[in-house]
């Protein structure tokens, strides 16, 4: 039984998966030996492209299938998916770093801290407004002690009371987690901790696809009415691509 799983959600992500999953077993060799057994699990989220067979080629121990196009379904697939105590979410685009999962997995172990996540950084020039969003939103992790879905790690026992990521919603579900985990765990004297050195990195893309405006848009949906985000039309930043793009 493995001790702990990364776990890797994936829609069309043919391009720039390989490099995450290499990346993501760096990680673990450079923790090997220190929290168990690792395992790492690709979850193909009714891709259109050759994302399960780069996950395959790549060397992951398992890919599994979430016909539904949803991340928080992925996620939550993945999770059933493993016997594993420690789970570590992170996105297709998102490359962790050695002493960024150590800290992760020793919060784990260490019985102070249920879940938590890491600082952002970009693998390229943003857009201002880019730049902003995730300034601010680093600011508010570090601050209010939310975690973003490219690099969540939790223990299964919070994970489950917390029923896990909220399907009824198509973004800002890593939200909505943060918030129900820290309920759970505020009797229990367990933290929230966010990691701030090394950041994880990952795709800045979406500065390049997507405008200033359809970025204000996703923001006040999940912050303003987030009602909305129950909408997967209103979310659809999040899940289409434009039809030429450069990664």
């Amino acid at each position: 039984m493995p001790d702990y799983a990364i776990i890797i959600p994936a829609y069309n992500e043919e391009t720039l998966l390989a490099a995450t999953i290499t990346a993501a077993r760096e990680a673990m060799s450079g923790v090997a030996g220190e929290f168990g057994i690792g395992e790492l699990i690709v979850v193909d989220n009714n891709s259109t492209d050759s994302t399960a067979e780069v996950a395959r080629n790549a060397g992951v121990d398992r890919v599994v299938f979430e016909p539904h196009n949803q991340i928080a379904r992925a996620r939550n697939a993945g999770a059933e998916n493993t016997d594993a105590v420690h789970l570590v979410f992170i996105d297709a685009d998102t490359r962790v770093q050695t002493e960024t999962l150590r800290q992760a997995l020793a919060h784990l172990h260490s019985g102070e801290v249920a879940a938590g996540g890491a600082r952002i950084e970009m693998d390229q020039v943003v857009s201002p407004m880019v730049g902003l969003i995730l300034r601010s939103w680093n600011g508010i992790a570090a601050t209010f002690a939310y975690a973003a879905g490219s690099f969540f790690f939790v223990r299964r026992d919070a994970f489950e009371a917390a029923g896990g990521f909220d399907e009824a919603v198509y973004a800002g579900e890593e939200v909505w987690l943060a918030r129900r985990i820290k309920i759970w765990s505020k009797p229990k004297g367990l933290n929230f901790h966010i990691i701030s050195h090394p950041p994880v990195v990952t795709s800045g893309r979406k500065s390049d696809w997507f405008s200033t405006g359809d970025f204000v848009g996703q923001l006040a949906i999940i912050f303003l009415i987030p009602w909305a985000t129950r909408s997967r039309r209103l979310c659809a930043m999040w899940y289409r691509r434009p039809t030429k793009t450069v990664e």
